[in-house]
């Protein structure tokens, strides 16, 4: 079984000292906040350190904290596998410029997760191979999931797509 919260956040403000710039436990989840210019060199060591080995990323997404400052937060879901352990990253983002780097380096995972939350808040991943919409089409105007989208805006009137003829090929049979 994994350490406690308030041990892990104590065992992480130890490794990397003012790196971590708040914490906190809730119902049982570390939580710790880094700076967008630090976040990937804190992943990094979160994930290859044997005393952390958080080699599971389960989620990223964003929240949107209209009228705050920094107004955005990526928000990093990890997991250890071998510690049986969980711990959330946060990170904030300005809304002039939303960004952080890309963690597709770290965690495969990150391919769809990352294009998710460009596609719905509208961050950029940077060093993201093919940030492009995943869920939306690519006329689409806004992100949806941001706080002041209108929601009656209207979107632009796109062609129907050809549907795609396949002659689907079974392995095994003619």
């Amino acid at each position: 079984m994994g350490v406690s919260a308030p041990d892990m956040v104590a065992a992480l403000r130890q490794a990397f000292g003012d790196l971590i710039r708040d914490s906190h436990e809730h119902c049982g989840d570390a939580t710790v906040v880094v700076q967008r210019e630090d976040a990937l060199e804190v992943l990094r060591e979160l994930r290859d350190r044997p005393e952390f080995a958080f080699n599971f990323l389960i989620d990223v997404t964003a929240v949107d904290y209209l009228g705050r400052t920094p107004r955005f937060e990526v928000v990093y879901h990890l997991f250890s596998l071998p510690k049986n352990q969980r711990l959330r990253v946060k990170i904030g983002v300005s809304e002039p410029d939303p960004w952080v780097y890309s963690v597709l380096p770290l965690w495969k995972a990150a391919n769809w997760l990352e294009r998710e939350a460009w596609d719905m808040f509208g961050i950029r991943f940077v060093g993201h191979p093919d940030l492009r919409r995943i869920l939306l089409y690519e006329q689409f105007v806004g992100h949806p999931l941001r706080k002041d989208y209108p929601v009656t805006q209207r979107q632009p009137i796109i062609p129907e797509r050809e549907v795609v003829e396949n002659d689907w090929k079974f392995y095994g049979k003619a």
